[in-house]
């Protein structure tokens, strides 16, 4: 890395973001023998949601070396349940899926998560900073970057790189700047958010599992960390949450009251600290690469948390990210090339996972969760999926292939239902949101 007396820094990558994305393509590449300058806008620790991590984050934890860290703040975590009739529930096992992912994850809070990531970064050798945000990048005629950014203390810097990745997060530098940032027409919501203490947990070895809830305006999540938290959130149509009307926390206990199972859990519960609120947050971007570009993680799309395939879809296209980016720059005629076989795979796995997500809270949907089968092992491939395998393993593929099939079956035996439920969510996609209270949200 060289910083002359102009606050200029040349390196070979420049990756903006502190987030799981950035970290890990961080770490491989510098271990690959780049020079990896890592600027994240804020400081670590610091609050974000996301907490329920997936068995295929394990071998990516591992390979950072990070697994012993990450397992040393976390909750085990070895399945999900999903509600059947009344108050019982289904829980689907990570030990029963069928491909090679280990059979559990951990909840973690994610200020401490990421801020493993990051400083693993830094002992990798990664020039990895904080409080300085990048406000501005141009990719120049022979492919490498000039970035202008802002220190906290208002000085500024100028970057020249021979390569940039996005790992911005929702921020999505590069998407707005280029207007390739598109919002979901298929799929749209707004979510509620908090830390609870004194909320029930499952019983035995099943404490620690996310369980998920459903109501009539949407679903809602409950991940329990440690120190006895467990945060709990609604994922609602933006027509529901437009009733908040400013009382933010009183919201988020009524609608939980619209769900039997997580009333009673909540009974004896109270909100520890910030009620967060969240909208329009599906987006895609048209491109995910260019000439001297990838975006990866959030920087280039996010559908919805259901499945909590954020991290993991972050983290596995961080990772594919280094070898890419490594590749290019040895052998820059072939970037194109590489970069379309990227964008198509890591492509694969959002489309799998969004299949599932845009599907979720339909009759239909409620009705094959609440009730799984295993016929040829359609019920393993749906757990596989739920662990995170959606890239390489053709089992997999083929029973997921096949709930689709059943699905498409099911819906067809209830036509009129399903297409009333098909019209609400169109309508429920067209809406809009405004008035959240995290940082990319508008005011």
């Amino acid at each position: 890395m060289q910083e002359n007396a102009r606050n200029t820094i040349e390196c070979d990558v420049l990756v903006v973001g502190g987030g799981p994305a950035g970290s890990t393509v961080s770490t491989l590449m510098q271990r690959r023998g780049l020079k990896v300058l890592q600027l994240e806008k804020d400081h670590h620790p610091r609050f974000h949601i996301g907490e329920s991590l997936l068995p295929a984050n394990m071998p990516i934890l591992e390979e950072l070396g990070v697994l012993e860290e990450v397992r040393s703040i976390g909750v085990l975590k070895l399945g999900a349940d999903f509600p059947e009739e009344g108050d019982r529930y289904y829980t689907y096992r990570f030990g029963f899926s069928l491909g090679k992912t280990p059979p559990f994850a951990f909840q973690v809070k994610r200020e401490d998560y990421d801020q493993i990531l990051f400083r693993n970064a830094q002992r990798n050798g990664v020039d990895a900073r904080e409080g300085v945000k990048v406000d501005k990048v141009e990719i120049q005629p022979d492919r490498s970057c000039i970035a202008q950014a802002t220190v906290e203390t208002g000085e500024k810097l100028t970057i020249k790189s021979r390569y940039l990745v996005d790992a911005s997060g929702r921020d999505t530098l590069l998407g707005n700047a280029l207007k390739i940032k598109v919002k979901n027409d298929k799929h749209q919501s707004a979510a509620i958010f908090a830390h609870f203490k004194g909320v029930a947990r499952r019983p035995g070895d099943e404490a620690g599992n996310i369980s998920i809830y459903r109501f009539d305006y949407g679903w809602s999540w409950f991940i329990p960390l440690s120190d006895g938290l467990m945060s709990i959130g609604c994922v609602c149509f933006p027509e529901y949450l437009k009733k908040r009307k400013g009382r933010t926390a009183e919201f988020l206990l009524e609608t939980l009251k619209l769900m039997p199972g997580a009333a009673e859990r909540t009974m004896n519960a109270e909100i520890v600290g910030e009620t967060r609120v969240t909208g329009n947050y599906s987006y895609t971007c048209s491109r995910m690469s260019g000439p001297g570009y990838v975006m990866i993680g959030d920087a280039f799309a996010f559908v919805d948390p259901v499945f909590s395939s954020g991290v993991y879809l972050a983290m596995h296209s961080g990772k594919h990210a280094a070898e890419l980016v490594d590749r290019i720059l040895k052998r820059p005629q072939e970037e194109q090339a590489l970069q379309q076989a990227f964008e198509k795979r890591i492509r694969r796995g959002v489309r799998v996972f969004s299949w599932f997500i845009y599907r979720f809270n339909s009759p239909v949907m409620r009705s094959l969760f609440a009730a799984p089968r295993n016929w040829l092992k359609v019920e393993q491939g749906v757990i596989s999926m739920l662990a995170g395998d959606v890239f390489d393993s053709g089992p997999v593929m083929r029973r997921l292939h096949l709930f689709k099939a059943i699905y498409a079956a099911t819906g067809l035996v209830n036509f009129r239902r399903w297409r009333a439920d098909l019209r609400e969510r169109k309508r429920q996609s067209a809406s809009e949101f405004s008035g959240g209270t995290t940082p990319v949200d508008p005011r």
